[in-house]
């Protein structure tokens, strides 16, 4: 059973998001907080895998309260695609991000994706953002990708562009395992918890140079 909380301060928008997820076998609400603070609390006594987290709140946004959260997957909800705060949010270590109008099977699937270890944003989504917010990045950063293979160091570059394992073992000509193998060992060996923040070390490091001309 995937245990969720739910954090926004629309108590309407709870109640809809409640109503979906109560519908599911293998998914229960457990908690429920109106604003990030809250949560933290509520996070000290409550068992949650995975919590529904609105991006912008009174008292404390998601942003600050993803930062502060350790242990359940956090999967950010904002109103608008290319969110500033929802790219600050995946930098906090968020493992994605979905729009509230979001279809209730994609939500579903997301929480699923999310609690199995994998981020939800898709790569490519994350590179328009991080193109975008681009003033936002650490310059002169050193880059600490020495420990990896030329294999791993192609892995990450290749996800960093937003190409799926499957994809890269085409153009790698190996197997879809053997790409999940490399990339298993790029997280560990960089201290990352998915792909999404593959995609953020990535530009972060410099191994790859945002866009001069962001998309919109």
């Amino acid at each position: 059973m995937i245990r969720v909380m739910l954090v926004d301060d629309q108590e309407l928008l709870r109640a809809g998001f409640r109503m979906v997820l109560g519908a599911q076998p293998d998914i229960e609400v457990v908690a429920e907080a109106g604003d990030g603070a809250a949560a933290l609390e509520v996070l000290k006594t409550a068992a949650v895998d995975v919590v529904l987290m609105d991006v912008r709140m009174p008292v404390m946004d998601g942003v600050e309260a993803t930062r502060r959260i350790e242990g359940p997957k956090v999967l950010i909800l904002t109103t608008f695609d290319l969110d500033e705060y929802a790219f600050a949010a995946v930098k906090a270590g968020a493992a994605g991000f979905l729009l509230k109008d979001v279809p209730p099977g994609d939500l579903i699937e997301a929480i699923r994706v999310v609690h199995a270890g994998d981020a939800v944003v898709a790569p490519t989504t994350l590179r328009r953002m991080l193109d975008r917010f681009a003033a936002q990045l650490p310059s002169g950063e050193p880059v600490a990708a020495g420990e990896l293979t030329p294999r791993e160091r192609e892995v990450l570059l290749m996800v960093a562009r937003g190409l799926s394992n499957m994809e890269i073992a085409a153009r790698l000509e190996v197997a879809e395992a053997t790409v999940k193998t490399h990339l298993g060992r790029v997280l560990a060996k960089l201290g990352l918890r998915d792909r999404a923040q593959v995609v953020v070390y990535a530009y972060e490091s410099g191994l790859i140079v945002p866009s001069p001309r962001p998309e919109v």
